[in-house]
């Protein structure tokens, strides 16, 4: 299986048709065809439903897509290094991001590394720390801003000192709204909004020290943005950390830390001995060098 026919079945997959998708490759419609006919032949399966109307994914045809981008997208990336290697630093940094207290450091890092290389650019993408880590571990992002608990077995990390508070946000009109601390057992009357991460979830229900069998969840979350409309619209409680920008979004919330303190804080994450690009490289010397700033 080549490259070259990952990017036909691609551009035949976004166009749905078979006539645009040759001219936008500057192929023969024929040549086009066949090489997506000896595709399937090849993996054993049919990719796509062709009509008169155009053509559609099957399931098969669908997972094939997701896995043919992110091998394309490698390939980019790979040979986008082997540019940077003999130019001036530039090229792309691929940063994967939760809500946390930690994003204002990091914002400031990437903006100091952007003054001093200004053609390097960023791409970010604002996830659950799980789907961070997958997509470090599929070369898709460079480094990764997560919230604790992270396994670190496989990746090398820089630990933010910034405490992380977690409490429950609510909003100004609920009965526990005037507290200022509430202990998680007080909340399980109420209708809750809780974490989607695996992990953090069963730490919270392990505070609340019930089942979720036994809470009314309404809604469960990975990041806390749109929630909070939700919070705002009354549809329960949101268990949150105090450092996602998103809680300050309206004057109507308020978030109410818990008792006794439970607490966490953002790590840096990247592939252990991984060969970066020049650009990421560099990247990683400068968190490095702000780690060692950070020491007293």
């Amino acid at each position: 299986m080549e490259l070259r026919t990952l990017r036909y079945f691609l551009a035949a997959a976004n166009e749905e048709n078979i006539t645009r998708a040759a001219d936008l490759l500057h192929v023969t419609q024929p040549t086009l065809s066949r090489q997506l006919m000896d595709l399937e032949r090849e993996l054993g399966t049919t990719l796509m439903l062709r009509g008169k109307k155009g053509m559609t994914l099957t399931d098969d045809g669908l997972f094939f897509r997701q896995r043919a981008e992110e091998i394309v997208e490698l390939a980019d990336r790979l040979e986008q290094a082997f540019a940077e290697r003999n130019a001036e630093v530039s090229g792309v940094i691929s940063i994967g991001a939760t809500e946390s207290v930690g994003s204002r450091l990091f914002a400031k890092l990437i903006k100091h590394f952007s003054d001093k290389y200004p053609l390097v650019h960023f791409d970010l993408y604002n996830e659950m720390a799980d789907y961070i880590k997958e997509r470090i571990d599929r070369g898709l992002v460079d480094v990764g801003l997560l919230l604790e608990p992270v396994d670190t077995v496989k990746y090398d990390f820089v630990r933010l000192s910034q405490k992380e508070t977690w409490g429950v946000l609510m909003r100004k009109d609920h009965p526990l709204a005037g507290r200022e601390s509430v202990q998680p057992e007080e909340m399980i009357p109420y209708p809750l909004i809780l974490p989607l991460r695996e992990r953090v979830r069963s730490e919270v229900l392990n505070w609340l020290k019930c089942e979720e069998k036994d809470l009314n969840i309404p809604l469960s979350y990975t990041l806390l943005s749109n929630a909070v409309l939700l919070v705002e619209e009354g549809l329960g409680c949101a268990f949150c950390l105090d450092g996602a920008l998103a809680i300050r979004s309206s004057p109507d919330l308020r978030f109410i830390p818990i008792r006794p303190e439970h607490t966490t804080h953002s790590v840096l994450i990247w592939k252990k001995n991984h060969l970066f690009t020049p650009a990421v490289s560099l990247f990683i010397q400068e968190i490095n060098l702000f780690r060692a700033n950070m020491m007293p």
